[in-house]
């Protein structure tokens, strides 16, 4: 695969996966839910790992986890749970697996109460997105007040593998801050 060179952020490095990832979806705005939900399950398997580990395994996680459908995986019981600790195409973590089942049911129950979970995670910024003015990777940080409140929020709401830097790495997947930096072409593309 030839990836035409372009200056961009330097986390993607060489990698094919994230080269395209950070190309075509990091830090562009999200409002679908499913996406979200798609976001919020791969960055609590992430927790400990690196995420070229992720996107490597991520039609695998879509296949395994019905397409990232929360109503679909809140139902998962006994049999499936068996299937997907035994799925080597994914990361088999008991603890993750049966959080992404009760996370599902969480964010079933905030779609609810908010009518979805769209009005109530983009709350976090005032609906907006927090353009960032970043140098160099270094000057981005693991975390943030707005990632602080929504993963304290998101605890106390009984979801897991939420701590504040999966939350800021959720926002900048979901494009809720632009962390691309100053000199990468997708920094202001993604402002648009």
């Amino acid at each position: 695969m030839s990836i035409p060179h372009k200056t961009r952020c330097h986390w993607p490095g060489e990698r094919p996966h994230d080269i395209i990832y950070h190309d075509e979806e990091w830090g562009v705005p999200v409002h679908d839910d499913r996406k979200l939900f798609e976001f919020l399950l791969l960055d609590a398997f992430q927790a400990g790992l690196s995420w070229t580990t992720i996107l490597k395994k991520r039609e695998n996680f879509r296949e395994a986890f019905d397409n990232f459908d929360a109503k679909k995986i809140s139902e998962y019981g006994d049999e499936k749970i068996k299937d997907l600790l035994n799925d080597k195409g994914i990361i088999r973590n008991r603890l993750k697996i049966h959080s992404a089942i009760s996370n599902a049911k969480l964010f079933l129950n905030i779609q609810k109460e908010f009518g979805s979970f769209d009005n109530y995670i983009w709350q976090f910024t005032e609906g907006e997105t927090i353009v960032n003015i970043r140098k160099e990777m270094a000057d981005i940080p693991v975390s943030t007040i707005e990632s602080d409140a929504m993963s304290k929020d998101l605890k106390k709401r009984g979801f897991k593998f939420v701590g504040t830097t999966i939350c800021y790495a959720f926002m900048q997947a979901a494009g809720m801050v632009n962390d691309h930096t100053v000199d990468c072409f997708r920094y202001l593309e993604v402002g648009k």
